[in-house]
């Protein structure tokens, strides 16, 4: 807070994910996850990302006046896949867009003048914003249940039988 003026800064993606994503090493953004409770909408009581959490409202980040972009998609050899996806203004056309209001991962809509978001529960789904936050739009606290351990998608591989993610075994 003290060194960027209240703001976070978005920082160079690394290699993690797949190894073909476009975005690693590319990249400039601030890594937030969209996973939350089924039942409670909340976020997760535990977390693999440490002790504290910055929570900000999606509508800050995420609401008509933003594209959505697919950016990678892989296997965690378990029933989850992980997905990211990036977030970014109007007229930065890089990646495969998304139509944000209807794809199988997230979406923002309007119901009843409301902006209404859902996103896949059967995914470990992060984004990638691409720019600084004012910290002030959002809270810090520590997360009320375990610290887990690390999801580490370092050289991350596909499933060679997973019939998600390879066309050639299912599809």
């Amino acid at each position: 807070r003290m060194h960027c003026g209240n703001v976070m800064k978005p920082s160079l993606k690394d290699n993690s994910g797949s190894h073909g994503s476009p975005t690693s090493g590319m990249l400039h953004g601030i890594f937030f996850s969209c996973n939350t409770e089924f039942n409670t909408g909340q976020p997760p009581q535990d977390s693999p990302y440490g002790r504290y959490r910055f929570q900000i409202p999606a509508q800050r980040l995420f609401n008509p006046n933003t594209n959505l972009y697919f950016a990678d998609f892989y296997c965690m050899y378990t029933a989850y896949h992980y997905v990211v996806l990036v977030l970014a203004p109007k007229g930065r056309e890089r990646l495969p867009q998304l139509d944000i209001s209807s794809n199988k991962f997230l979406t923002c809509c309007v119901e009843e003048g409301e902006l209404v978001y859902r996103h896949a529960q059967d995914s470990i789904l992060e984004v990638i914003y691409t720019e600084p936050v004012d910290l002030s739009l959002g809270v810090l606290g520590e997360i009320s249940g375990h610290q887990l351990m690390s999801l580490s998608t370092a050289n991350a591989k596909k499933d060679p039988s997973c019939k998600t993610c390879n066309i050639s075994v299912g599809r």
